[in-house]
């Protein structure tokens, strides 16, 4: 426990920002320069009252929320590093094959070309994702009429499907708003269209609803593909996970937590409903 106050009181004291941190029974046990001057007397271990004028106030109780927290951070690099390593070795297994006699090179500097762009996906889909999390972007600003930046989308994304053999509809009010920046619901859109595409299967039909629940608007993207296992519907919008037909997939990983991500800090829901055979359907739903 000493040495755990030690570090505490190393870190605080280097903070810029007024912040005190209690035990539980409210005795200081640090104080950053700037709260030090509010307060006085910062001697360690005098008790210290409920006007601390400003102050962001800390008590050692939290600490251990402080390594859980810390511990999730590490098992996410983890994570990180492992999925890089996937697409690494594929590019570094290629490049060798170059080298053997007969192979055909352009074949495989293209397929070598591929895997570098997923690894680059990977990595600007951590960076967005650590940019929502620390909350450099504020993803409720405003409100977009959905459907022209869907059909946008859906137009984008034409060549895509095509190619995996999926008929993409889209449906809705012209006049609904979604309570995101233009760029939030975009981003929204484009993972759940791309994550139909990848999983629902060749001859299947996705279709994008934008409506007006009351006076709650929602996004809805269906498909009537080969569907989830209901055990990974709950689990589908976690960092990384894949369920079984999904795991020899281009994508990152990252899609729908993102998607997540977004919707609830915007105040809304997300919810996977579907099951195999029955195709699946997400739904974001706002409220207003």
């Amino acid at each position: 426990m000493v040495n755990e106050e030690a570090r505490v009181r190393a870190l605080v004291e280097s903070l810029a920002e007024p912040v005190v941190v209690l035990d539980s029974e409210r005795r200081l046990v640090a104080a950053s320069p700037a709260a030090a001057a509010v307060l006085g007397d910062h001697a360690a271990g005098r008790r210290v009252g409920e006007d601390v004028r400003g102050a962001l106030v800390l008590f050692m109780g939290a600490l251990p929320e402080l390594s859980a927290y810390q511990e999730l951070r590490a098992g996410f690099t983890a994570a990180v590093s492992h999925e890089l390593r996937t697409p690494l070795a594929r590019l570094l297994a290629l490049l060798e094959s170059t080298m053997l006699p007969g192979a055909d090179v352009d074949e495989l500097v293209e397929q070598a070309r591929q895997e570098v762009q997923l690894a680059g996906d990977l990595i600007d889909d951590v960076l967005f994702l650590g940019e929502l999390e620390t909350g450099r972007e504020v993803v409720s600003l405003g409100r977009t009429r959905a459907l022209p930046v869907v059909e946008e989308i859906v137009a984008a994304y034409a060549d895509r499907a095509a190619h995996a053999e999926v008929q993409i509809v889209v449906s809705g009010g012209d006049e609904v708003e979604i309570p995101l920046r233009p760029r939030m619901l975009r981003v929204v859109v484009e993972n759940l269209v791309a994550n139909a595409i990848r999983y629902s299967g060749p001859g299947s039909t996705c279709t994008v609803t934008i409506t007006q629940e009351g006076l709650s608007p929602a996004l809805l993207v269906s498909d009537d593909g080969s569907g989830v296992k209901s055990e990974d519907l709950p689990r589908l919008f976690e960092r990384f996970y894949r369920a079984d037909q999904a795991r020899s997939s281009r994508g990152t990983g990252l899609g729908l937590a993102i998607v997540k991500h977004i919707v609830t800090s915007a105040g809304g829901t997300v919810e996977a409903t579907g099951g195999p055979g029955r195709g699946l359907e997400i739904a974001c739903r706002f409220t207003v």
